[in-house]
């Protein structure tokens, strides 16, 4: 741990806690989308799509300042959450949804071809027991798709601990609130002699989003695997 400083230190937990936070909270709202998109048909189905996947393709700070705009202390959602006590503007809370929203197009992705490789036959057979379409998702499909969900859910966590256009635009780089690796990296650019900091704080990034990848993979592999059996 002498490794590091103290800020590099605080940087690197903090980057855990955004990409924790942010695939965790957007984990339901990635399975219930996943699986819509999956199994139903209606009406804008390629609209929600293409929505879902719009992060993908837009510049980070687009995302970032819509973000600042909508969620910041002048704006109109703001605002309404500011009367309840929640702040993202600025917090690390802010972080985690630039991240969220970053890393859910992966997270939807992942979980939604897991679904579609589900035997459907099981969930017809379930229904025609007389299990309610409630019972037949929890019993049926969510456990043919938990390596799907579970590969959907690293994606989001390794993408999040990788942003940076999107929250330093939104939450700027405030050390010890919203300083992650990446915004951490990038202040060691501006700072002459900066280079071996940037180092220790890169292959750290590199390390955790490596095993991530690879967990993500494996998974994968696995369901592959079970579906041949």
């Amino acid at each position: 741990m002498s490794l590091f400083t103290a800020d590099e230190l605080t940087a690197i937990a903090l980057s855990l806690k955004v990409a924790s936070v942010a695939a965790l909270t957007s984990l339901p709202f990635g399975i219930a989308l996943g699986w819509l998109l999956a199994r139903k048909r209606f009406p804008g189905k390629s609209l929600l799509d293409a929505l879902v996947h719009l992060p993908l393709v837009l510049p980070p700070v687009v995302v970032g300042y819509v973000l600042l705009v909508n969620f910041g202390n002048q704006g109109a959602i703001g605002k309404f959450l500011a009367s309840f006590g929640i702040d993202f503007a600025f917090r690390w809370t802010g972080a985690a949804l630039a991240s969220a929203i970053m890393g859910f197009p992966l997270m939807v992705r992942a979980i939604r071809l897991s679904i579609e490789a589900a035997d459907r036959r099981l969930e017809q057979a379930a229904s025609t027991l007389g299990a309610s379409p409630w019972r037949v998702f929890r019993t049926i499909t969510l456990p043919l798709a938990w390596p799907g969900i579970v590969a959907g859910a690293v994606l989001a966590f390794a993408k999040a601990l990788g942003e940076f256009g999107a929250t330093i635009t939104f939450v700027s780089n405030i050390p010890g609130e919203t300083q992650t690796l990446s915004s951490a990296i990038y202040g060691l650019l501006q700072v002459p002699g900066g280079e071996s900091g940037i180092w220790r704080l890169a292959m750290v990034a590199v390390g955790i989003s490596l095993l991530a990848l690879l967990l993500s993979e494996w998974l994968t592999r696995r369901q592959r695997e079970d579906e041949v059996h």
